[in-house]
This record gives structure tokens, C-alpha cells and sequence, in this order.
């Protein structure tokens, strides 16, 4: 069974800094794409990150470039989002997910995704 578990949300001042992790388990993890999403209340869900382990292809949206950080661990078969300079804009359920198949490559669609962890909440206070 395929799982994703994300962790480290939690409430932040506008300028910190959170690391996110996503644990999964149940395929081999360097095959697919993983994927960091994220939606604040009363907007569309957001492509955020993406890597690929087994080509180092990475996917980052505009908004976060230069302060986002996305990393996997193969050992521990965990994907991380350091997230740096938070803004209050930056406060949503962030969510990581697995690419369908594994020719997929890492992009902001979540159409591309086919199972999804429970999500984490990140607050960033101004």
C-alpha cells in the first residue's frame, strides 16, 4: 500500500523558517516523482515543489523560488521542503504527493499525482 506521510507544520513568524518531511513507504521511492502541494482556504490548490531522486529533476513554482528547498533521502526514503523566508501568504495545508507512474516528470499539476498524504497546516503570522 502506497503511503505519504507528511510532518513539521506548525506556526511561524513572517521571515522564519519550517522544514517539512514526507515519509512514505509502500514503492520504490527513487522511481517516482514526489511533489509538494499546498491550499489556503478559498483558493485552488497550488503546485509548489517537485523532485525526482533517480534523475535530480526538481520543480519549483515562481512563488517560492530562492526560498523554497526541496531534498530526498533515499536511505530514509523521505523527501524534505526547507521553506525559508516564510510569508504570511505562504499559510496553507501543505500536502505531498506521488507521481501516477513513474515516466512522469516533476511539474506543478496535480492531475499528474495520483496519492496524496494527509496534509500538514503551516501559519506564518505578520
Amino acid at each position: 500500500e502506497v503511503q505519504l506521510v507528511e510532518s513539521g507544520g506548525g506556526l511561524v513568524q513572517a521571515g522564519g523558517s519550517l522544514r517539512l518531511s514526507c515519509t512514505t513507504s509502500g514503492f520504490t521511492f527513487g522511481a517516482y516523482a514526489i511533489g509538494w502541494f499546498r491550499q489556503a482556504p478559498g483558493k485552488e490548490r497550488e503546485g509548489v515543489s517537485c523532485i525526482r531522486s533517480r534523475d535530480g529533476s526538481t520543480y519549483y513554482a515562481d512563488s517560492v523560488k530562492g526560498r523554497f528547498a526541496i531534498s530526498s533521502d533515499n536511505a530514509k526514503n523521505t523527501v524534505y521542503l526547507q521553506m525559508n523566508s516564510l510569508k504570511p501568504e505562504d499559510t496553507a495545508v501543505y500536502y505531498c504527493a506521488r507521481a501516477r507512474f513513474t515516466n512522469y516528470y516533476c511539474s506543478g499539476y496535480g492531475s499528474y499525482f495520483g496519492s496524496w498524504g494527509q496534509g500538514t497546516q503551516v501559519t506564518v503570522s505578520s
